[in-house]
Parts: structure tokens; C-alpha cells; sequence
């Protein structure tokens, strides 16, 4: 059974920093495209970030570019997602994902939240003025 279990998130301050965690289970991570998705209240889910499996190769909506890093541990089967200069606008519950095998790495198939087969519990950001 595949699990993904977020971890890291919190209440901080803006311009603070926080660091996500995506803990793997029941899936082979190392052959496995990770993403990290949000959504705020009244809002869409929005996708943040995504990894390939050799971690060489990255995506970032315009909104966090600058400002948030994906990387991952093969060893360790954890996503993680460090984000800093944080902005209130930040604030939301996020979500680790593992992109259907199927799914070619292009940008239009990664950006679409339909093409990732399992999701996380999501963890809260909360970042105040």
C-alpha cells in the first residue's frame, strides 16, 4: 500500500522559513516523479513544485520561484520542500504527490494535478503578518 506522509509544517513569521518533509512508503521512490501541490482556503489547489527521479530536473510555479527548493533523498524515500522568505500568501495545506508513471515529463503533463495517482495527509503552513 502506498503511503505519503508530510511532515515540517508550522506557524512562522513572514520572511521565516520552513522545511517539508514527504516520507515514502509501498512505492519504489527512486523511480518515482514527486510534486508538491497546495490549496488555501476558498481557493484552488495549485501546484508548487516538481522533481524528476534523478533530482536533476525541476519545476516551480512563478509565485514560489526564487524562494522555494524540491530536492529529495533516494536513500531516505523522502521529498522534501525548503522554502523560505516566506509571505502570507504562502499559506495553505500542502501536499506531496507521486506523478503517474505514465506521464511524460513535460511541463503541461506536470502541472496538471489529474496526472499524480497518490497524494499525502498534507501538512499546514501558516505564515502571518
Amino acid at each position: 500500500q502506498v503511503q505519503l506522509v508530510e511532515s515540517g509544517g508550522g506557524s512562522v513569521q513572514a520572511g521565516g522559513s520552513l522545511r517539508l518533509s514527504c516520507a515514502a512508503s509501498g512505492l519504489t521512490f527512486s523511480s518515482a516523479r514527486m510534486g508538491w501541490f497546495r490549496k488555501a482556503p476558498g481557493k484552488e489547489r495549485e501546484g508548487v513544485a516538481a522533481i524528476n527521479t534523478g533530482g536533476d530536473m525541476t519545476y516551480y510555479a512563478d509565485s514560489v520561484k526564487g524562494r522555494f527548493t524540491i530536492s529529495r533523498d533516494i536513500a531516505k524515500n523522502t521529498l522534501y520542500l525548503q522554502m523560505n522568505s516566506l509571505k502570507p500568501e504562502d499559506s495553505a495545506m500542502y501536499y506531496c504527490a507521486a506523478l503517474n508513471p505514465a506521464v511524460g515529463w513535460y511541463w503541461a503533463f506536470i502541472t496538471n494535478q489529474k496526472n499524480y495517482k497518490y497524494w499525502g495527509q498534507g501538512t499546514q503552513v501558516t505564515v502571518s503578518s
